[in-house]
């Protein structure tokens, strides 16, 4: 009788009796049987199912971490962007960690020298704002002054009114603040995350590398380490086109009164950051502030604008950035476009150098395969 105590007959009996010839002193548990067959139609459902499965929960993952996903992007793209320094300075027979320590502190202690001297009179010239906002509301409801006239040109007299109902505006505030809790938090994650991928990028570098073939692994690197200077190149150059942009826009709004010059220029100087349509969307927000001075003012401002814009696109992004970027114009402009419906701001602010890389690999790797098929 068998240990279990089965008893009888049938298939499980024969299956006991046929296990038990099966058993051997090499092999107690017996030959392994005939494998399934993969091409079975239970096979194929079950590996479909699953597919499906995971996809699924894959793109339901996404969905829930594109936040922190984004941010960690963002720090990765800042990281890339301060690596050439961080280089320059290894070259230059300083170690590593100690190369990262001068470039993160030095860019940290400019952003806190910037403020201990922006702040005071940002916050003046906000104060100053709230002062003189009924003066301004007045004047946009006097249909005789510049800016009543363009106020109705534009439709915005309703829009001035719902936003000063009280409980919008209570609402407005509320939303107000927790926006400004929520940047300040991201802000600081995404300067300690920039530390930490900065400190990490070469063992970062290697694992990537690792994951090519040998036999591609060289060619992988030189394409690699290409796309990273174009990437790095783009992010120096864009800061750099947007201190200038900055300072020029200070320096216009100081001649001509304009009210609240640092406050717009540093405005300008975060929106000039965003490609293609950052420069223009603060042109307009900054000819608006000088419509409160005089008509001439504004049309001045807009002028100043235009101008620059042409100076910025055919003078400085090319000598700046145009050389380590070299994506042509239209391609530019639609990749800022899919960036932004894709992720925003963030979007649009990669959305170059993103550009940039698949420019790079369809011109190393697509068309030679191609022109080879």
């Amino acid at each position: 009788m068998h240990p279990y105590g089965t008893e009888g007959e049938g298939p499980l009996a024969d299956a006991e009796a046929r296990a038990a010839e099966l058993r051997t002193t090499e092999r107690p548990l017996g030959i392994p049987g005939r494998r399934f067959d993969r091409r079975s139609p239970f096979f194929l459902g079950l590996a479909a199912a699953a597919g499906v499965a995971v996809t699924y929960g894959a793109v339901q993952a996404l969905v829930v971490v594109h936040q922190a996903l984004t941010l960690a992007g963002s720090a990765l793209f800042l990281a890339v962007g301060l690596e050439p320094v961080v280089s320059w300075l290894v070259r230059r027979h300083l170690p590593r960690w100690a190369a990262v320590t001068v470039v993160y502190l030095t860019t940290l202690l400019a952003v806190v020298a910037f403020l201990s001297q922006a702040v005071p009179p940002l916050v003046d010239q906000a104060t100053q704002l709230v002062v003189r906002a009924p003066g301004y509301l007045a004047q946009a409801q006097d249909h005789s002054s510049s800016l009543g006239r363009a106020v109705d040109q534009l439709g915005l007299q309703q829009r001035l009114t719902d936003l000063l109902n009280s409980s919008s505006l209570v609402n407005g505030l509320l939303g107000a603040g927790v926006l400004v809790f929520d940047v300040v938090t991201n802000l600081v994650l995404l300067a300690v995350l920039t530390a930490y991928f900065l400190v990490d990028l070469p063992r970062i570098r290697v694992v990537v590398y690792r994951l090519v073939p040998a036999s591609r692994r060289p060619r992988a690197i030189l394409i690699g380490d290409e796309i990273l200077a174009k990437v790095g190149g783009y992010v120096l150059g864009n800061v750099i086109i947007s201190l200038i942009a900055a300072a020029a826009t200070f320096a216009w709004l100081q001649a001509f009164s304009v009210p609240y010059p640092l406050l717009l220029a540093i405005f300008v100087a975060v929106f000039d950051l965003v490609p293609v349509v950052g420069s223009t969307v603060a042109g307009v927000v900054v000819a608006a502030v000088a419509l409160t001075v005089s008509l001439p003012a504004c049309l001045a401002t807009v002028a100043f604008f235009v101008v620059y814009r042409l100076v910025e696109d055919y003078f400085l992004v090319p000598r700046i950035i145009g050389r380590a970027v070299q994506v042509p114009a239209l391609v530019t402009v639609v990749a800022v476009l899919i960036g932004a419906a894709l992720l925003g701001v963030v979007g649009a602010l990669v959305a170059i150098p993103v550009a940039a890389a698949v420019q790079l690999l369809a011109r190393e790797i697509l068309f030679p395969w191609l022109d080879e098929a």
